[in-house]
């Protein structure tokens, strides 16, 4: 009974087709892992290069907050479907969490 297993052949179309997408998704995840790791550059040269506090800290922070964006679109698996509603849950904790901070940072700054 246990060793009943049901093998099931992919025709060569549906084996290329795959394949192709399977190529498509690592050369994008590639070129997202190339581009947050020349962000991560960007971001060590703004501090070595001695520019000011005032221009690195946001600098810094805005790549942080594109590069999150990214890891959870692509590492995560975000945009793949059946995913809509963890990703309306993660949407709305960070448009809360945001609007927090920015509350707090007004009361405190006004």
């Amino acid at each position: 009974m246990a060793h009943d297993i049901e093998i099931i052949e992919k025709t060569p179309a549906e084996y290329n087709y795959k394949k192709r997408n399977a190529d498509r998704a690592m050369r994008g995840q590639l070129m997202m892992f190339a581009l947050m790791i020349f962000m991560t550059l960007i971001s060590f040269t703004a501090v070595q290069a001695g520019f000011s506090p005032l221009f690195v800290i946001p600098v810094i922070l805005l790549l942080a907050a594109v590069q999150v964006g990214l890891q959870l679109y692509y590492f995560m698996h975000m945009k793949e479907e059946g995913h809509g509603l963890p990703a309306m849950f993660m949407y709305t904790g960070v448009l809360i969490a945001f609007l927090t901070v920015l509350t707090f940072v007004t009361i405190v700054w006004w």
